[in-house]
C-alpha cells in the first residue's frame, strides 16, 4: 500500500486518465473529488460489502423462499 499525505486542493494521478484531488479537510473527514473516464467503476467500500452481503444472501435462498417472492411481486 502507497501512503502519502495530501493537502487541500492537491491531486493524485493514477494511470494518467485518475485524477483524484482533495477538496476538503475537516474535523478528521477528508472530501475527495475523482475525475475517470465513464468505463471505470469508482464505487464506496462500503457499498461493494452490501452488495456482496446481498449476492450471498440471494444465492442462499431456497426454492421455497424464490417461490414466494415470486407470488409477492405477481
Amino acid at each position: 500500500m502507497l501512503v502519502l499525505s495530501r493537502k487541500k486542493n492537491e491531486k493524485l494521478i493514477i494511470l494518467k486518465n485518475i485524477e483524484i484531488t482533495v477538496l476538503d479537510v475537516k474535523a478528521g473527514v477528508v472530501k475527495l473529488g475523482i475525475k475517470a473516464p465513464k468505463t471505470i467503476s469508482v464505487q464506496r467500500q462500503e457499498i461493494i460489502d452490501e452488495i456482496e452481503k446481498a449476492n450471498l444472501k440471494s444465492a442462499m435462498m431456497s426454492d421455497k423462499d424464490l417461490s414466494d417472492i415470486k407470488k409477492a411481486i405477481s
